[in-house]
């Protein structure tokens, strides 16, 4: 077929077209980059955020920065398998690499009872469907919202001449968010634990298990020691750390691990369809419907320096068929704020100083 040349108006035709579609994509690329609405919650500002409330530390995460890996398994119970058709929740066991760390964007932060600890996990199965889900130790998210998070960052911003936050910006942000006022009185009554070993985990997001009948119920999960409990003494509001050892907490987990084995029973709970699902600061009622889904045994622990877990991003929605998200809005928030994270600190590997817990240290005392 003879192809006729085109005339000077479907060139000019064709090349207007061309420009849209090429004005079309830059203007996508300056909407996600937020360059059209400056006052838009972006990546970016989050990182300035954390940035401008913990300092530059390169090469570390921006949140929960101290932490160390973690290798073991989860030992399904097969008890969720008719709530969800997830096969990790059949019965059998599966490995899995994980972290424990302390909330901050401080690597170096001398460790405090009283600072947020966390359990983030990534469990394997032979199929590859794996799941990643980061918990922490309080009963309720402090905040419902990415925009939540971020103000609180900003308020948290240490002033120069203090070195601390300004008294002044905390209750200026807790009068614009009552939900975060309630959520703080429920961390600070409740009983905080000695140490990483006898600490509950909590997932504080809503998800939902779908099972092979495509039937879905809201969850939320907690790991829940089998080490018994060993209470902190000091009071809520006492933040100074322990003075023999700016590493305590993690030294202890080292000690323990390095003696047997420690190991948590994850425990699912039901929502009811009245149950909120999109506020994280809310907690569900006592009542509710839990089931015994398996245990999660820890027997390894390394340095980031040198561990499985350093190059792994435990991004909250990765998830297996079986479980999914729910209209919680943090969840989306978390996923994309981990993903900067990890792009981040990946290009900054060559200037990253060691971890505050060093191989040598996580391998232990020198036994006689």
């Amino acid at each position: 077929m003879i192809q006729r040349p085109l005339t000077a108006a479907q060139k000019s035709a064709r090349g207007a077209f061309i420009g849209a579609v090429m004005l079309f994509a830059i203007a996508l690329f300056a909407y996600a980059g937020g360059w059209l609405s400056p006052s838009r919650l972006t990546q970016s500002r989050m990182m300035a955020a954390f940035r401008e409330a913990n300092g530059t530390h390169a090469g570390f995460r921006r949140n929960h920065a101290k932490g160390v890996c973690i290798a073991g398994w989860f030992e399904s119970s097969g008890q969720a398998a008719a709530w969800s058709k997830a096969t990790l929740l059949e019965s059998g066991r599966v490995p899995l690499t994980g972290r424990f760390a302390l909330a901050g964007g401080m690597p170096f932060q001398a460790d405090s009872p009283n600072t947020v600890r966390s359990m983030a996990l990534r469990i394997m199965p032979a199929n590859g469907a794996e799941w990643r889900t980061g918990m922490n130790n309080i009963p309720v998210f402090p905040v419902n919202s990415a925009e939540g998070f971020y103000e609180q960052l900003v308020a948290s911003k240490p002033d120069p001449a203090t070195g601390k936050p300004d008294p002044a910006a905390m209750k200026e942000f807790l009068a614009r968010h009552p939900e975060t006022a309630r959520a703080v009185a429920l961390i600070k009554a409740r009983p905080a634990s000695a140490g990483f070993a006898d600490s509950t985990y909590n997932s504080l997001d809503t998800f939902r298990l779908v099972n092979a009948a495509g039937a879905s119920v809201p969850v939320r999960w907690a790991a829940v020691p089998l080490q018994e409990a060993v209470l902190q003494a000091s009071s809520p509001d006492d933040d100074s750390p322990h003075p023999a050892s700016g590493n305590r907490l993690f030294d202890d987990l080292i000690a323990q691990l390095h003696e047997h084995a420690l190991q948590w029973r994850l425990v699912m709970t039901l929502g009811q369809p009245d149950d909120p699902t999109a506020d994280a600061t809310l907690a569900w009622p006592d009542d509710r419907r839990r089931i015994d889904a398996g245990i999660v045994t820890i027997e390894q622990i390394s340095s980031e320096d040198d561990g499985a877990c350093a190059d792994i991003n435990f991004d909250p929605l990765v998830l297996p068929p079986g479980i999914e998200p729910s209209d919680d809005p943090l969840l989306s928030a978390r996923s994309a704020v981990y993903a900067r994270s990890f792009t981040l600190r990946a290009a900054e590997k060559a200037e990253k100083t060691p971890s505050a817990v060093t191989p040598r240290e996580a391998a232990g005392p020198v036994k006689p």
